[in-house]
């Protein structure tokens, strides 16, 4: 019918990968996803402060006076950052695949 794999022989337990190279590449994702998301929750941090002061001062408190500019702004900065942020992700998927043949040793 088909190959018969045994799944408990010692040869299974040469293909885990080790603890330590487990936390390495999940700390190298947190930090690529921390990179990327950073300057986009920053523009929409600091739009939301000028914003919300501007409302204070004003004391004009319409929802979409803070919902329209903080929009705006995301968009544009991801047109800017867009061929930055792909850039970023191929080089860390290659680098992944590129060590592929260590998670199986």
């Amino acid at each position: 019918m088909g190959v018969d794999y045994q799944i408990a022989g010692p040869e299974f337990w040469n293909l885990i990968m080790t603890p330590e190279f487990a936390v390495e590449m999940l700390k190298a994702t947190i930090f690529q996803a921390v990179t990327l998301a950073l300057p986009v929750l920053l523009g929409a941090m600091v739009v939301g402060l000028l914003i919300s002061l501007f409302q204070a001062v004003t004391s004009i408190h319409e929802q979409t006076l803070s919902f329209v500019p903080k929009t705006l702004c995301l968009v544009a900065l991801l047109v800017v950052l867009l061929p930055w942020m792909l850039r970023t992700v191929i080089q860390f998927t290659t680098v992944v695949i590129e060590k592929l043949p260590e998670m199986v040793r």
